[in-house]
Protein backbone atom coordinates (compact mmCIF):
# COMPACT_ATOMS: atom_id res chain seq x y z
CA UNK A 1 0.00 0.00 0.00
CA UNK A 2 2.74 2.45 0.87
CA UNK A 3 2.35 5.51 2.77
CA UNK A 4 -0.76 7.06 2.20
CA UNK A 5 -1.02 11.24 1.96
CA UNK A 6 -3.96 13.01 2.77
CA UNK A 7 -3.39 15.97 1.46
CA UNK A 8 -6.44 18.12 2.26
CA UNK A 9 -6.92 21.19 -0.13
CA UNK A 10 -9.35 22.57 2.37
CA UNK A 11 -6.89 23.57 5.41
CA UNK A 12 -9.12 25.51 6.61
CA UNK A 13 -11.54 23.03 7.92
CA UNK A 14 -8.65 22.20 10.67
CA UNK A 15 -7.20 25.95 11.52
CA UNK A 16 -7.28 29.34 9.64
CA UNK A 17 -4.42 30.42 8.04
CA UNK A 18 -2.90 33.41 10.37
CA UNK A 19 -2.78 36.90 9.23
CA UNK A 20 0.92 37.52 8.70
CA UNK A 21 1.04 40.81 10.49
CA UNK A 22 4.89 41.19 10.61
CA UNK A 23 7.32 41.40 7.40
CA UNK A 24 9.56 43.91 8.04
CA UNK A 25 12.90 43.96 9.71
CA UNK A 26 12.87 44.90 13.78
CA UNK A 27 16.11 47.36 14.37
CA UNK A 28 16.11 49.50 17.79
CA UNK A 29 12.66 48.44 18.81
CA UNK A 30 11.11 49.40 14.81
CA UNK A 31 9.22 46.99 11.76
CA UNK A 32 11.19 48.97 9.07
CA UNK A 33 12.04 48.49 5.50
CA UNK A 34 14.78 47.04 4.51
CA UNK A 35 17.35 49.91 3.20
CA UNK A 36 17.88 48.75 -0.51
CA UNK A 37 13.70 48.41 0.16
CA UNK A 38 14.29 44.54 -1.62
CA UNK A 39 11.81 42.13 -0.59
CA UNK A 40 11.81 38.46 -0.61
CA UNK A 41 8.87 35.59 -0.83
CA UNK A 42 8.60 33.22 2.09
CA UNK A 43 6.97 29.96 0.41
CA UNK A 44 4.17 27.84 2.22
CA UNK A 45 5.38 24.09 1.26
CA UNK A 46 2.17 22.91 1.54
CA UNK A 47 1.62 24.20 -1.52
CA UNK A 48 4.55 26.44 -2.95
CA UNK A 49 2.78 29.09 -3.04
CA UNK A 50 3.56 32.52 -1.58
CA UNK A 51 3.09 33.66 1.98
CA UNK A 52 4.41 37.13 2.36
CA UNK A 53 6.82 39.34 1.28
CA UNK A 54 9.21 39.85 3.72
CA UNK A 55 12.03 42.76 3.76
CA UNK A 56 15.66 41.81 2.58
CA UNK A 57 18.13 42.80 4.84
CA UNK A 58 21.63 42.98 3.83
CA UNK A 59 25.23 44.32 5.15
CA UNK A 60 23.75 48.23 5.33
CA UNK A 61 20.64 46.79 7.30
CA UNK A 62 23.22 44.57 9.54
CA UNK A 63 25.40 47.07 10.20
CA UNK A 64 22.27 49.54 11.09
CA UNK A 65 21.09 46.86 13.75
CA UNK A 66 24.76 46.15 15.35
CA UNK A 67 24.95 50.32 15.80
CA UNK A 68 21.49 50.04 17.85
CA UNK A 69 23.04 46.79 19.43
CA UNK A 70 25.93 48.44 20.78
CA UNK A 71 24.11 51.43 21.57
CA UNK A 72 22.16 49.44 23.54
CA UNK A 73 24.69 47.14 25.12
CA UNK A 74 27.67 50.47 26.22
CA UNK A 75 25.00 52.79 27.42
CA UNK A 76 21.77 51.27 27.86
CA UNK A 77 20.09 49.77 30.85
CA UNK A 78 19.99 46.17 29.82
CA UNK A 79 23.51 44.94 30.57
CA UNK A 80 23.04 47.21 33.80
CA UNK A 81 19.77 45.86 35.27
CA UNK A 82 19.67 43.89 38.49
CA UNK A 83 19.56 40.06 36.93
CA UNK A 84 16.44 39.82 38.58
CA UNK A 85 14.91 42.84 36.68
CA UNK A 86 16.06 41.25 33.32
CA UNK A 87 14.92 37.91 34.52
CA UNK A 88 11.14 39.34 35.39
CA UNK A 89 11.11 40.75 31.74
CA UNK A 90 12.34 37.30 29.92
CA UNK A 91 9.24 35.72 32.16
CA UNK A 92 6.62 38.57 31.04
CA UNK A 93 8.12 37.79 27.05
CA UNK A 94 8.31 33.93 28.34
CA UNK A 95 4.28 34.21 29.34
CA UNK A 96 3.47 36.70 26.22
CA UNK A 97 4.89 33.36 24.15
CA UNK A 98 2.24 31.12 25.79
CA UNK A 99 -0.70 33.66 25.57
CA UNK A 100 -0.22 33.60 21.51
CA UNK A 101 0.96 29.76 21.19
CA UNK A 102 -1.60 29.38 18.48
CA UNK A 103 -0.55 32.56 16.05
CA UNK A 104 2.93 31.47 16.40
CA UNK A 105 2.38 27.61 15.92
CA UNK A 106 0.53 28.50 12.75
CA UNK A 107 2.72 31.11 11.74
CA UNK A 108 5.69 27.61 12.12
CA UNK A 109 3.15 25.74 10.19
CA UNK A 110 2.83 27.75 7.32
CA UNK A 111 6.34 28.64 6.98
CA UNK A 112 8.30 25.44 7.94
CA UNK A 113 5.66 22.46 7.02
CA UNK A 114 5.51 21.57 11.00
CA UNK A 115 2.65 19.84 12.78
CA UNK A 116 0.08 22.35 14.06
CA UNK A 117 -0.70 20.32 16.98
CA UNK A 118 3.01 19.20 17.71
CA UNK A 119 3.80 23.10 18.07
CA UNK A 120 1.42 23.64 19.68
CA UNK A 121 1.55 21.63 22.45
CA UNK A 122 5.43 20.53 22.54
CA UNK A 123 7.44 22.74 20.48
CA UNK A 124 6.26 26.18 21.53
CA UNK A 125 5.71 25.41 25.55
CA UNK A 126 9.30 24.37 25.42
CA UNK A 127 10.44 26.80 23.61
CA UNK A 128 8.72 29.53 26.49
CA UNK A 129 10.38 26.85 29.33
CA UNK A 130 13.63 27.65 27.83
CA UNK A 131 13.31 31.55 28.21
CA UNK A 132 11.84 30.96 32.18
CA UNK A 133 14.94 28.55 32.87
CA UNK A 134 17.63 31.37 31.65
CA UNK A 135 15.68 34.16 33.40
CA UNK A 136 16.19 32.09 36.37
CA UNK A 137 19.30 31.98 36.11
CA UNK A 138 20.01 35.58 35.59
CA UNK A 139 20.24 36.43 38.93
CA UNK A 140 23.07 33.58 39.42
CA UNK A 141 25.49 34.57 37.91
CA UNK A 142 28.94 34.40 39.81
CA UNK A 143 32.46 34.70 39.84
CA UNK A 144 34.55 32.69 42.41
CA UNK A 145 36.82 34.21 45.16
CA UNK A 146 40.37 33.00 44.07
CA UNK A 147 42.90 31.54 46.64
CA UNK A 148 46.02 33.14 45.94
CA UNK A 149 49.78 31.83 46.45
CA UNK A 150 51.17 35.41 47.14
CA UNK A 151 49.78 38.50 49.26
CA UNK A 152 47.18 39.69 46.74
CA UNK A 153 43.09 38.97 46.85
CA UNK A 154 41.56 37.78 43.93
CA UNK A 155 38.27 37.23 42.61
CA UNK A 156 36.86 36.82 38.99
CA UNK A 157 34.01 38.46 37.57
CA UNK A 158 31.49 37.25 34.98
CA UNK A 159 30.86 39.59 32.74
CA UNK A 160 28.31 39.54 29.37
CA UNK A 161 30.60 39.55 26.34
CA UNK A 162 28.52 42.56 24.27
CA UNK A 163 27.08 42.26 21.06
CA UNK A 164 25.84 38.98 20.09
CA UNK A 165 24.96 37.57 16.16
CA UNK A 166 22.39 34.21 16.18
CA UNK A 167 22.29 32.56 12.77
CA UNK A 168 19.59 30.39 13.22
CA UNK A 169 18.06 27.54 11.27
CA UNK A 170 14.87 26.57 9.78
CA UNK A 171 14.33 23.14 11.03
CA UNK A 172 12.42 24.69 14.29
CA UNK A 173 12.51 28.21 13.83
CA UNK A 174 10.79 29.11 17.20
CA UNK A 175 12.75 26.73 19.38
CA UNK A 176 15.92 27.71 17.83
CA UNK A 177 15.54 31.24 18.09
CA UNK A 178 14.54 30.94 22.03
CA UNK A 179 16.60 28.54 22.35
CA UNK A 180 20.00 30.87 21.11
CA UNK A 181 18.47 34.51 22.50
CA UNK A 182 17.40 33.14 26.12
CA UNK A 183 21.00 32.48 27.91
CA UNK A 184 22.10 35.69 25.89
CA UNK A 185 19.36 38.12 27.11
CA UNK A 186 19.78 36.42 30.89
CA UNK A 187 23.63 36.85 29.90
CA UNK A 188 22.96 41.02 29.84
CA UNK A 189 23.82 40.68 25.74
CA UNK A 190 22.22 42.26 23.14
CA UNK A 191 21.93 41.05 20.17
CA UNK A 192 21.15 40.70 16.37
CA UNK A 193 19.87 37.83 15.00
CA UNK A 194 18.94 36.63 11.74
CA UNK A 195 16.32 34.11 10.94
CA UNK A 196 16.45 31.27 8.29
CA UNK A 197 15.57 33.14 5.26
CA UNK A 198 12.83 30.04 4.67
CA UNK A 199 11.29 30.86 7.90
CA UNK A 200 11.41 34.04 9.36
CA UNK A 201 7.51 34.69 10.39
CA UNK A 202 7.57 33.73 13.84
CA UNK A 203 10.99 35.11 14.87
CA UNK A 204 9.65 38.79 13.59
CA UNK A 205 6.28 37.93 15.85
CA UNK A 206 8.75 36.97 18.78
CA UNK A 207 10.33 40.51 17.84
CA UNK A 208 6.89 41.87 18.64
CA UNK A 209 6.41 40.06 22.11
CA UNK A 210 9.44 40.93 23.17
CA UNK A 211 9.05 44.84 22.81
CA UNK A 212 5.50 44.55 24.27
CA UNK A 213 7.28 42.35 27.22
CA UNK A 214 9.73 45.08 28.09
CA UNK A 215 13.01 44.46 26.89
CA UNK A 216 14.53 47.65 25.71
CA UNK A 217 14.97 48.93 22.27
CA UNK A 218 17.90 47.86 20.50
CA UNK A 219 18.50 44.87 22.79
CA UNK A 220 17.29 42.27 20.31
CA UNK A 221 17.22 43.21 16.59
CA UNK A 222 15.93 40.66 13.86
CA UNK A 223 17.54 41.64 10.69
CA UNK A 224 15.54 38.76 7.91
CA UNK A 225 17.73 38.29 4.35
CA UNK A 226 19.94 35.73 3.08
CA UNK A 227 23.02 34.17 4.53
CA UNK A 228 25.45 34.61 1.84
CA UNK A 229 24.52 38.58 2.42
CA UNK A 230 23.00 39.26 6.20
CA UNK A 231 24.39 36.13 7.71
CA UNK A 232 27.76 36.57 6.15
CA UNK A 233 27.46 40.55 7.38
CA UNK A 234 26.90 39.28 10.80
CA UNK A 235 29.82 36.83 11.15
CA UNK A 236 32.15 39.32 9.26
CA UNK A 237 31.05 42.40 11.59
CA UNK A 238 33.86 44.49 13.40
CA UNK A 239 31.35 45.19 16.09
CA UNK A 240 30.14 41.99 17.10
CA UNK A 241 32.28 39.80 19.60
CA UNK A 242 30.16 36.37 19.32
CA UNK A 243 28.52 34.66 16.91
CA UNK A 244 26.33 31.36 17.51
CA UNK A 245 25.35 29.75 14.64
CA UNK A 246 22.97 26.30 13.89
CA UNK A 247 23.67 24.89 10.02
CA UNK A 248 25.70 23.24 7.69
CA UNK A 249 29.61 22.07 8.39
CA UNK A 250 30.22 23.94 4.80
CA UNK A 251 28.37 27.18 6.24
CA UNK A 252 29.79 26.83 9.58
CA UNK A 253 33.29 26.90 7.54
CA UNK A 254 32.45 30.07 6.45
CA UNK A 255 31.24 32.13 9.94
CA UNK A 256 34.52 30.76 11.40
CA UNK A 257 36.28 31.78 8.67
CA UNK A 258 34.97 35.41 8.61
CA UNK A 259 34.74 35.46 12.40
CA UNK A 260 38.82 34.60 12.20
CA UNK A 261 39.36 37.39 8.95
CA UNK A 262 37.27 40.51 11.22
CA UNK A 263 37.96 40.59 14.76
CA UNK A 264 38.33 37.27 16.03
CA UNK A 265 34.96 37.37 17.77
CA UNK A 266 33.95 33.69 19.96
CA UNK A 267 32.17 31.65 17.95
CA UNK A 268 30.07 28.43 18.49
CA UNK A 269 28.62 26.12 15.93
CA UNK A 270 26.07 23.46 16.10
CA UNK A 271 26.41 21.37 12.67
CA UNK A 272 24.61 18.55 12.30
CA UNK A 273 24.83 15.23 12.57
CA UNK A 274 24.48 11.41 11.09
CA UNK A 275 23.75 9.90 14.60
CA UNK A 276 23.89 6.09 15.05
CA UNK A 277 20.97 4.35 17.26
CA UNK A 278 22.44 0.99 17.74
CA UNK A 279 19.84 -1.46 19.11
CA UNK A 280 20.99 -5.01 20.68
CA UNK A 281 19.10 -8.10 20.86
CA UNK A 282 17.96 -8.12 24.69
CA UNK A 283 15.63 -5.59 23.71
CA UNK A 284 11.88 -5.58 23.44
CA UNK A 285 11.56 -5.60 19.30
CA UNK A 286 8.06 -3.17 19.76
CA UNK A 287 10.00 -0.32 22.15
CA UNK A 288 12.60 -0.52 19.74
CA UNK A 289 10.71 -0.01 16.20
CA UNK A 290 8.88 2.47 17.95
CA UNK A 291 11.59 4.64 18.86
CA UNK A 292 13.80 4.16 15.43
CA UNK A 293 10.70 5.19 13.86
CA UNK A 294 10.16 8.15 15.31
CA UNK A 295 13.91 8.85 15.51
CA UNK A 296 13.94 9.42 11.88
CA UNK A 297 10.40 10.73 11.26
CA UNK A 298 9.97 13.09 13.75
CA UNK A 299 9.41 16.84 12.02
CA UNK A 300 9.73 14.71 8.97
CA UNK A 301 13.65 14.41 9.60
CA UNK A 302 14.28 17.81 9.55
CA UNK A 303 16.48 17.37 13.13
CA UNK A 304 19.98 17.67 13.32
CA UNK A 305 20.47 14.44 15.98
CA UNK A 306 18.03 12.39 13.75
CA UNK A 307 18.59 8.14 14.28
CA UNK A 308 19.56 8.17 10.30
CA UNK A 309 21.81 5.04 10.85
CA UNK A 310 20.09 2.54 12.17
CA UNK A 311 22.18 -0.83 13.75
CA UNK A 312 20.35 -3.77 14.77
CA UNK A 313 21.91 -6.95 16.30
CA UNK A 314 21.60 -10.00 14.12
CA UNK A 315 19.36 -11.78 16.57
CA UNK A 316 15.93 -9.50 16.31
CA UNK A 317 17.05 -8.07 12.94
CA UNK A 318 14.50 -9.66 10.86
CA UNK A 319 11.51 -9.61 13.06
CA UNK A 320 12.70 -5.58 13.64
CA UNK A 321 13.31 -4.25 10.08
CA UNK A 322 9.52 -6.24 9.50
CA UNK A 323 7.75 -3.77 12.14
CA UNK A 324 9.98 -0.65 10.63
CA UNK A 325 8.71 -1.53 7.47
CA UNK A 326 5.03 -1.65 8.93
CA UNK A 327 5.02 1.52 10.63
CA UNK A 328 6.41 3.44 7.44
CA UNK A 329 3.92 2.71 5.46
CA UNK A 330 1.46 3.13 8.13
CA UNK A 331 2.61 6.62 9.08
CA UNK A 332 0.40 9.18 7.95
CA UNK A 333 1.87 12.35 5.53
CA UNK A 334 -0.16 14.94 4.91
CA UNK A 335 -1.44 18.69 5.97
CA UNK A 336 0.25 19.80 9.30
CA UNK A 337 -3.16 21.22 10.26
CA UNK A 338 -4.83 17.79 10.21
CA UNK A 339 -4.21 16.26 13.50
CA UNK A 340 -4.39 12.66 12.61
CA UNK A 341 -1.48 13.69 10.37
CA UNK A 342 2.00 12.48 11.47
CA UNK A 343 4.45 14.19 9.22
CA UNK A 344 4.21 17.33 6.79
CA UNK A 345 6.27 18.61 3.81
CA UNK A 346 9.36 18.97 3.59
CA UNK A 347 10.54 22.89 4.16
CA UNK A 348 11.36 23.82 0.55
CA UNK A 349 12.17 22.67 -3.10
CA UNK A 350 15.67 22.66 -2.34
CA UNK A 351 15.37 20.18 0.23
CA UNK A 352 12.62 18.29 -1.26
CA UNK A 353 15.25 17.62 -4.58
CA UNK A 354 18.11 17.26 -2.28
CA UNK A 355 16.63 14.10 -0.38
CA UNK A 356 15.40 12.68 -3.26
CA UNK A 357 18.94 12.89 -4.86
CA UNK A 358 20.23 11.33 -1.91
CA UNK A 359 17.75 8.26 -2.39
CA UNK A 360 18.46 7.72 -5.92
CA UNK A 361 22.24 7.67 -4.66
CA UNK A 362 21.02 5.03 -2.01
CA UNK A 363 19.78 3.32 -4.77
CA UNK A 364 22.28 2.98 -7.14
CA UNK A 365 25.55 2.46 -4.68
CA UNK A 366 23.20 -1.02 -3.68
CA UNK A 367 21.72 -0.64 -0.70
CA UNK A 368 18.11 -2.32 -0.75
CA UNK A 369 15.24 0.27 -1.03
CA UNK A 370 12.47 -1.90 1.70
CA UNK A 371 9.72 1.26 1.61
CA UNK A 372 9.24 4.21 0.30
CA UNK A 373 11.28 6.59 -1.93
CA UNK A 374 9.20 8.79 -3.96
CA UNK A 375 7.27 12.68 -3.43
CA UNK A 376 3.93 12.09 -2.56
CA UNK A 377 0.78 14.16 -3.92
CA UNK A 378 0.89 16.24 -6.91
CA UNK A 379 1.82 19.60 -4.89
CA UNK A 380 3.62 20.47 -1.96
CA UNK A 381 7.27 18.88 -0.82
CA UNK A 382 6.13 15.58 0.72
CA UNK A 383 8.10 12.47 0.92
CA UNK A 384 7.39 9.20 1.91
CA UNK A 385 8.89 7.34 4.59
CA UNK A 386 11.90 5.65 3.40
CA UNK A 387 14.28 2.73 5.00
CA UNK A 388 17.15 1.33 2.93
CA UNK A 389 18.59 -1.91 4.59
CA UNK A 390 21.81 -3.60 3.48
CA UNK A 391 23.50 -0.18 3.71
CA UNK A 392 27.80 0.21 4.12
CA UNK A 393 29.62 2.57 5.26
CA UNK A 394 30.96 3.94 2.67
CA UNK A 395 27.78 4.81 1.03
CA UNK A 396 26.35 8.35 0.60
CA UNK A 397 23.16 7.74 2.75
CA UNK A 398 25.37 6.31 5.23
CA UNK A 399 27.77 9.12 5.03
CA UNK A 400 26.01 12.20 5.22
CA UNK A 401 23.27 14.23 6.77
CA UNK A 402 20.21 13.74 4.04
CA UNK A 403 17.90 15.87 7.06
CA UNK A 404 14.87 13.94 5.88
CA UNK A 405 12.78 10.89 6.10
CA UNK A 406 15.39 8.21 5.21
CA UNK A 407 16.60 5.75 7.22
CA UNK A 408 19.84 3.56 6.61
CA UNK A 409 19.40 0.23 8.37
CA UNK A 410 22.52 -2.21 9.00
CA UNK A 411 22.75 -5.16 10.62
CA UNK A 412 25.84 -6.33 13.51
CA UNK A 413 27.53 -8.96 15.45
CA UNK A 414 29.35 -8.12 18.36
CA UNK A 415 29.36 -4.97 20.39
CA UNK A 416 32.94 -3.77 19.34
CA UNK A 417 31.67 -3.64 15.64
CA UNK A 418 28.54 -1.38 17.24
CA UNK A 419 31.07 0.75 18.19
CA UNK A 420 33.17 0.73 15.16
CA UNK A 421 30.40 1.71 12.78
CA UNK A 422 29.06 4.17 14.86
CA UNK A 423 31.91 6.10 15.12
CA UNK A 424 32.47 6.04 11.28
CA UNK A 425 31.91 9.15 10.51
CA UNK A 426 32.73 12.95 10.32
CA UNK A 427 29.65 13.69 12.68
CA UNK A 428 29.40 13.84 16.25
CA UNK A 429 26.07 14.99 17.86
CA UNK A 430 24.02 12.39 19.52
CA UNK A 431 23.61 8.45 19.40
CA UNK A 432 21.05 6.58 20.98
CA UNK A 433 21.58 3.10 22.44
CA UNK A 434 18.94 0.34 23.38
CA UNK A 435 19.66 -2.50 26.11
CA UNK A 436 18.63 -4.19 28.93
CA UNK A 437 22.33 -4.85 29.85
CA UNK A 438 23.74 -2.01 31.90
CA UNK A 439 27.32 -3.03 31.25
CA UNK A 440 26.72 -2.73 27.86
CA UNK A 441 25.30 0.48 28.17
CA UNK A 442 28.01 2.06 29.89
CA UNK A 443 30.81 0.57 27.63
CA UNK A 444 29.12 1.72 24.61
CA UNK A 445 28.07 5.12 25.64
CA UNK A 446 31.95 6.25 26.57
CA UNK A 447 32.94 4.61 23.42
CA UNK A 448 30.68 7.24 21.36
CA UNK A 449 32.21 10.06 20.29
CA UNK A 450 29.07 12.38 20.17
CA UNK A 451 28.08 15.02 22.42
CA UNK A 452 24.68 13.53 23.62
CA UNK A 453 24.28 9.88 24.28
CA UNK A 454 20.71 8.63 25.01
CA UNK A 455 19.94 4.97 26.49
CA UNK A 456 16.31 3.30 25.97
CA UNK A 457 15.29 6.86 24.80
CA UNK A 458 15.42 9.12 22.39
CA UNK A 459 15.27 13.02 21.71
CA UNK A 460 15.20 13.78 25.49
CA UNK A 461 16.14 17.19 25.41
CA UNK A 462 15.95 19.32 28.55
CA UNK A 463 17.05 22.53 29.30
CA UNK A 464 19.22 21.87 31.76
CA UNK A 465 21.07 18.97 29.67
CA UNK A 466 23.96 21.08 27.27
CA UNK A 467 23.52 19.90 23.62
CA UNK A 468 26.53 20.18 21.29
CA UNK A 469 28.77 17.94 18.97
CA UNK A 470 32.03 16.35 18.76
CA UNK A 471 34.10 16.14 15.59
CA UNK A 472 32.55 18.44 12.22
CA UNK A 473 29.28 18.21 14.69
CA UNK A 474 31.06 21.60 15.91
CA UNK A 475 31.71 22.80 19.18
CA UNK A 476 30.13 25.50 21.62
CA UNK A 477 26.96 23.73 23.76
CA UNK A 478 23.14 25.04 24.05
CA UNK A 479 20.92 24.38 27.14
CA UNK A 480 22.35 24.21 30.25
CA UNK A 481 24.50 26.67 32.20
CA UNK A 482 27.18 26.10 29.81
CA UNK A 483 24.97 27.94 26.97
CA UNK A 484 24.86 30.89 29.42
CA UNK A 485 28.88 31.04 30.17
CA UNK A 486 28.95 31.08 26.10
CA UNK A 487 28.12 34.65 26.36
CA UNK A 488 30.19 35.42 29.44
CA UNK A 489 33.47 36.95 30.03
CA UNK A 490 35.58 35.66 32.88
CA UNK A 491 37.47 38.83 34.07
CA UNK A 492 39.78 38.30 36.70
CA UNK A 493 40.31 41.38 39.39
CA UNK A 494 43.39 41.33 41.78
CA UNK A 495 45.00 43.59 44.21
CA UNK A 496 47.47 43.20 46.91
CA UNK A 497 47.15 42.83 50.68
CA UNK A 498 49.08 44.48 53.61
CA UNK A 499 49.85 43.11 56.94
CA UNK A 500 47.19 40.63 56.19
CA UNK A 501 46.57 37.94 58.94
CA UNK A 502 46.16 35.08 56.32
CA UNK A 503 46.70 34.56 52.62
Amino acid sequence: MGSHCDIDDSSASFVKNPTIKFTKLFINGEFIDSISGKTFETIDPRTTETIARIAEGDKKDVDLAVKAARQAFDHGPWPRLPGSERARIMMKFADLIDENVEELASLDTIDAGKLYSMGKAVDIPQASCTLRYYAGAADKIHGQVLKMSREFHGYTLLEPIGVVGHIIPWNFPMGMFLLKISPALAAGCTMVVKPAEQTPLSALYCAHLAKLAGIPDGVLNVVTGFGPTAGAAISSHMDIDAVSFTGSPEVGRKVMQAAAASNLKVVSLELGGKSPLIIFDDVDVDMAAELAIFGILYNKGEICVASSRVYVQEGIYDELVKKLVEKAKAWVVGNPFDPKVQHGPQVDKKQFEKILSYIEHGKREGATLLTGGKPLGGKGYFIEPTIFSEVKEEMLIAQDEIFGPVMALAKFKTIEEAIERANSTRYGLAAGILTKDINVANTVSRSIRAGTIWINCYFAFDNDCPFGGYKMSGFGRDHGLEALHKYLQVKSVVTPLYNTPWL
